[in-house]
């Protein structure tokens, strides 16, 4: 694959990513994992499973002098029937921490998606290879961040310096689960999801559990963030009990206490931020599930639309209003105990004036734009002098 006959040919190993929980050896590579193998073991889901391997915030990272970098891997790219073709996934490349290129693969595998069924079939592909070339020859800080949206591979690494782990930064270390918004859908690149661009601002390393479709309060999740290192954590809640009608208003609070439980067992006094939904204008008064709107579909446009019935509420079916409400009544109860817990209303980071001027464009998912916006405002609040992620705060 490579054109060069001097490159260095280097390992891919643990001390050369971030943002992965797992490594899996497969017959083409290394498969970075967002979950560990004992989460994962815990749900049979195929949605899960396809949406943990989407490397989402991971990230390739070394120094080197090197001008040239190539990075073989085998992608595998969703595919809808009767949708529009999906845009190739990035790779963002950036140098001492500044954006320096893109790039993506060609190749690979297809994962088709039957929307009406959910059935799944995989057509493979080959590998394909991302290179960057004419880059300062000096020592220098690399990150390549892997396709938020594609399951990646990694099959080789070569370039014309030797490689090494990167120096500890000393950045505190931020933890956030959320849904298909924090996983990055429709963003524009994997270090402009939203999380991503908050991250940079803030100064922190992201470990990013924004898991499509599955921010659904699961105990196993839970247990992942409890146990890995964090200095900052969030968790962002609700929509995806909303659009999976998943439970109803009697389970949600228990479980919501659970969740935060559980995290608070292996970081007691660790800054804990519990962001409620953005404005979702479809599932604001009316329940789940979402389901596609097939007329759109039948035109080659993907839209959702709220399959419930308002006058379900009554019932204790759950809406983005409800579980507002309910998410801001737990956590003043509990922070009278938890002075390091805190809540963010999600409408902070994209409320009524925004839909106006930024229009969700499949009714669910926010555009590139709106994640620069969600990005900059999480900052703003979050890691400002009197911000729950203050630099003062630290993890005990």
């Amino acid at each position: 694959m490579s054109h060069e006959f001097d490159l260095i040919a280097t390992p891919i190993t643990p001390d050369l990513l971030r943002g992965a929980l797992d490594l899996e050896r497969t017959e083409h590579g290394l498969l970075p994992h967002r979950l560990p193998a004992r989460a994962r073991a815990q749900c049979a889901d195929g949605d899960l499973a396809t949406v943990e391997t989407q490397p989402a915030g991971v990230r390739l990272v070394f120094r080197t002098r090197a001008t040239v970098i190539e990075l073989d891997t085998l992608r595998t790219k969703m595919a809808y029937d009767g949708a529009p073709p999906r845009p190739d996934g990035l790779y963002d490349l950036l140098i001492d921490g500044l954006p320096a290129g893109q790039d993506h693969v060609g190749g690979g595998n297809v994962l088709q998606v039957d929307m009406a069924t959910g059935a799944t079939e995989t057509r493979p592909g080959p590998p394909g290879t991302v290179r960057f070339s004419g880059l300062p020859n000096r020592a220098k800080d690399v990150e390549i961040w892997l396709p938020h949206n594609e399951i990646t591979q990694l099959v080789a690494l070569r370039t014309d310096a030797p490689v090494e782990p990167p120096s500890d930064t000393g950045r505190r270390r931020w933890l956030h689960h959320g849904s298909s918004i924090s996983h990055g859908s429709d963003a524009a690149s994997p270090s402009t999801t939203w999380p991503a661009l908050a991250a940079g601002l803030g100064g922190v390393e992201l470990t990013n559990l924004g898991l499509s479709g599955n921010a659904l309060l699961d105990p196993f999740t839970a247990r992942v963030l409890r146990d890995t290192p964090a200095d900052l954590i969030s968790v962002k809640i609700g929509i995806n009990l909303v659009n999976r009608d998943l439970m109803r208003l009697r389970a949600f609070g228990p479980a919501v206490h659970g969740f935060l439980d559980t995290v608070r067992e292996g970081h007691p006094s660790t800054p804990l931020l519990v962001l409620s939904p953005i404005l979702c204008p479809i599932h604001e008064d009316t329940p789940g599930p979402s389901a596609p709107d097939f007329g759109e579909l039948a035109e080659g446009r993907l839209r959702f639309r709220a399959a419930g019935d308002p006058a379900e509420r009554a019932f204790g079916k759950l809406t983005l209003g409800v579980i507002r409400e309910e998410l801001a009544r737990i956590v003043r109860l509990r922070a009278a105990d938890d002075p390091n817990l805190h809540l963010l209303d999600g409408r902070a980071l994209y409320g009524e004036r925004d839909t106006a001027e930024l229009p969700l464009s499949d009714a669910l998912h926010p555009d590139a734009a709106t994640h620069r916006r969600m990005g900059e405002r999480f900052a703003a609040l979050a890691f400002a002098a009197d911000g729950p992620f203050a630099a003062k705060a630290t993890d005990s």
